[in-house]
C-alpha cells in the first residue's frame, strides 16, 4: 500500500524495511507530518536503532505502547541537502557523506541484502580503498553568532567527510558518536588525507567511536555547511546516491515525527 494522500487518510505510517527504505520515502513523510514507525527489517537499520528499534519485537512493543495512547512520539530532525546548480533538495535520515564513503556504498549496493546486513561495508574498503583517489574538498560553515555568514572549516585533500543526523552508519560504525537528532545541528567528521594502509589500521576504532582522539581527524558542529571539490563527485546519504558536490547541508529542526 503507498502512502495516502494527506494526512486526515491515517493515523499514523508503518514503514518496513532499513535505511534506503526510510529514506526514499522522507518527502512523503514530512509533507504529511503524521506518526512513523520505522519496523527494521532492511539490510541497514541504524535509523531504527537510533529510535531504540532494534528488531521487530521492539517495534511491535513500541506499536502497542502508541495505540495505548502511552505518547511515545517524538519529534527529531533531517539532515538537508541542497545542490547548489539545480536547487534539488534531499532529505536524509542519519548521515550524509562525500569521498570515500561513497565508493563504498556504491559497491555494497551491489552486493545482496544478506550480505550488506552481515559486514557489506567492511568488505567492501579494500578494494574502494585501492583505486581511491582522494578529492581536494573546501567546507565552510555557518557562524555561530551571525547568521547567513559562513566561515572556512577546511580546504584540503581528504579521505571522506560525514555530515551526522544521527551517530551510526555502515551497519553499526559510529562515524559521529555525538550526534544528536534533537539537537538542530549537523556533526561533522572528516578524516585528512592518510596512507591507505594507516586508514585500514584505523578503521577498527570508527566501531568504538575512538577515532575522534586520532591525528588527521577533524571533528565539529554546525547548523549548514558549503560543500565544494574541485572537481563534482558523489554524494551520498543513508547508503543511497543523492547527487554530486557542490552542495549546501542544513538540517531541518523537528520535521519528522517517530514512534519509539
Amino acid at each position: 500500500m503507498g502512502m495516502p494522500a494527506d494526512s486526515s487518510q491515517a493515523d499514523a505510517i508503518l514503514i518496513f524495511g532499513g535505511d534506503g527504505t526510510v529514506h526514499r520515502h522522507l518527502p512523503d513523510l514530512v509533507r504529511l507530518k503524521l506518526p512513523v514507525l520505522v519496523v527494521p527489517c532492511g539490510s541497514g537499520n541504524d535509523f531504527a536503532r537510533a529510535l531504540g528499534l532494534r528488531s521487530v519485537t521492539h517495534a511491535v512493543a513500541a506499536w502497542k505502547r502508541f495505540l495505548a495512547g502511552s505518547g511515545n512520539v517524538q519529534k527529531i530532525d533531517l539532515g538537508v541537502i541542497t545542490e547548489s546548480v539545480s536547487n534539488g533538495i534531499h532529505y536524509f535520515a542519519c548521515i550524509a557523506g562525500i569521498g570515500l564513503d561513497g565508493e563504498v556504498a556504491r559497491r555494497a549496493n551491489k552486493f545482496p541484502r544478506w550480505l550488506r546486513a552481515n559486514g557489506g561495508y567492511a568488505l567492501c574498503l579494500p578494494p574502494a580503498l585501492s583505486t581511491f583517489n582522494p578529492p581536494h574538498a573546501e567546507l565552510l560553515a555557518s557562524h555561530p553568532e551571525q547568521p547567513g555568514e559562513f566561515v572556512p572549516k577546511l580546504s584540503q585533500p581528504i579521505m571522506l567527510a560525514a555530515f551526522a543526523n544521527t551517530p551510526v552508519y555502515g551497519g553499526g560504525m559510529r562515524i559521529a558518536p555525538k550526534a544528536d537528532f534533537t539537537d538542530g545541528k549537523l556533526d561533522v567528521c572528516v578524516v585528512g588525507n592518510m596512507s591507505k594502509t594507516r586508514l585500514l589500521r584505523l578503521f577498527p576504532s570508527v566501531y568504538s567511536g575512538n577515532h575522534l582522539s586520532l591525528d588527521g581527524v577533524e571533528y565539529f558542529q554546525a547548523e549548514r555547511l558549503r560543500v565544494s571539490t574541485k572537481e563534482p563527485i558523489d554524494v551520498y546519504a543513508d547508503g543511497e546516491y543523492v547527487c554530486q558536490t557542490p552542495i549546501e547541508v542544513s538540517v531541518e529542526s523537528r520535521a519528522l515525527r517517530v514512534i519509539v
